[in-house]
């Protein structure tokens, strides 16, 4: 296939639920009802009802078992034609961009000519499952065939096998949270908690603004009666805040607080990407274009930052799409904690670390402050893990659209040491 046939990849327009705290609105919702809730809005939004889209791909970090198709199945609950493929995958925080970049691949190639993007998480929904050892015991209990196997198999089982086994947040390599291992990034960078702080301040001050003013409107669509993040703390304040302990580090040396990280949230994206000429046949107006994107990982556990791996990733995306980091409109930066960002923004400021790490000549440089996160991001409205990428994804091409031209660069940092960054065009 030579360079003249690939297609560009316009994002139509996404929709996500209300985000919500963990064991609050949400409570009684499955992974399942939640992204059929999105996959749905997105459904009606553009008129898809009947229609056979090219794949739809989604995922979710922590599901259960009985979740293996759930792309699928949640496809299957809306009116999306039933003859519509879907995939089930994850990468994380990174899972709906991730799943965007794929599709986007497989559009611009000609083998689709549409395709949903969509993540949902639950926390409140969390897989609890039992040791290994009570598993065994249980199938050869239901594999015993006669009277004396199985009663040896139930004398077998003692009170402490039925102590569940909870999902943990940390990283199975080093046994720490993301949030310990932020802490450390934010101690090796000097990300100060007055200014983690002032960034999660405005964070919520930006978007109640943006609820205030409807830019949201279109963007949400209603889950379970609920209509708006119920994270967001539009009178917050850097006084308030300054009165949480540290989360991480109890010590006096922790930085990390609930105010300057991101809490555990309930919710689901779906976005809707096509070829222009899928879009034109379907009377779809087009937001903007995927142009470039690009993953990447770090060697988390031999010391590097857990979530670091952005800027590799943007460096890269950078020196492929031969554009500096200066060149952007929009800069939507995931707010998985205050430090985080801090650490990348100053990575890039970094001449060591860009020379050194990222092999480049001459640091990335800072970019306009004026021009990160201008609707506020997660740390306002929440983080459901695979859901976040869509929202960003779907909130930048409706920047770009009510802009009327532009671009804007997005960067998702994840567990495992990962990265995903992509640039919008319009």
């Amino acid at each position: 296939m030579t360079d003249q046939s690939v297609r560009r990849v316009a994002i139509v327009g996404g929709v996500r639920t209300p985000f919500c705290r963990s064991n609050s609105l949400y409570a009684d919702l499955t992974y399942l009802d939640m992204l059929s809730t999105a996959l749905q809005g997105l459904t009606d939004r553009f008129g898809l009802a009947g229609e056979e889209v090219g794949e739809l791909y989604a995922g979710a970090v922590t599901t259960h078992a009985k979740d293996w198709n759930l792309a699928k199945e949640a496809a299957l609950s809306t009116s999306l034609s039933p003859m519509t493929p879907a995939i089930t995958m994850m990468q994380a925080c990174g899972t709906s961009l991730q799943a965007a970049m794929i599709l986007a691949g497989k559009i611009a190639a000609g083998h689709i000519d549409s395709g949903i993007a969509a993540g949902t998480d639950s926390t409140s929904d969390a897989p609890i499952v039992f040791k290994r050892r009570f598993a065994q015991k249980l199938i050869k209990l239901g594999q015993a065939r006669t009277m004396g196997q199985r009663v040896k198999g139930v004398l077998g089982i003692r009170p402490s096998d039925f102590a569940p086994q909870v999902p943990s947040p940390a990283e199975p390599r080093t046994g720490l949270s993301m949030g310990q291992h932020c802490e450390l990034m934010a101690k090796e960078w000097g990300i100060t908690r007055e200014e983690q702080d002032q960034l999660a301040m405005e964070s919520h001050h930006k978007a109640a603004a943006a609820y205030k003013t409807g830019q949201f409107d279109k963007l949400i669509t209603p889950c379970a009666g609920v209509w708006q993040d119920n994270n967001l703390r539009p009178d917050t304040s850097r006084e308030k805040m300054a009165k949480l302990r540290n989360a991480f580090d109890k010590s006096d040396k922790g930085s990390l607080t609930a105010a300057n990280s991101t809490p555990l949230t309930d919710g689901a994206s779906a976005v809707l990407l096509a070829s222009e000429e899928w879009a034109k046949e379907h009377k779809l107006p087009v937001q903007a274009y995927l142009t470039f994107s690009q993953t990447a990982a770090v060697d988390y556990v031999g010391g590097e930052g857990l979530l670091m791996a952005p800027t590799v990733a943007m460096s890269r995306m950078l020196q492929r799409a031969g554009r500096s980091l200066q060149d952007f409109d929009i800069y939507e930066i995931h707010e998985a904690f205050a430090a985080q960002v801090l650490c990348t923004l100053k990575a890039w400021e970094d001449e060591d670390y860009c020379k050194n790490r990222l092999g480049l000549d001459a640091p990335l440089g800072a970019i306009d402050k004026s021009k990160l996160n201008p609707r506020g991001s997660s740390l306002a409205v929440g983080h459901p893990f695979a859901a976040t990428g869509g929202r960003i994804l779907a909130d930048l091409a409706d920047q770009l659209e009510q802009r009327g031209s532009g671009s804007g660069v997005i960067s998702i940092c994840t567990a495992g040491g990962m990265g995903v960054t992509a640039i919008l065009e319009r």
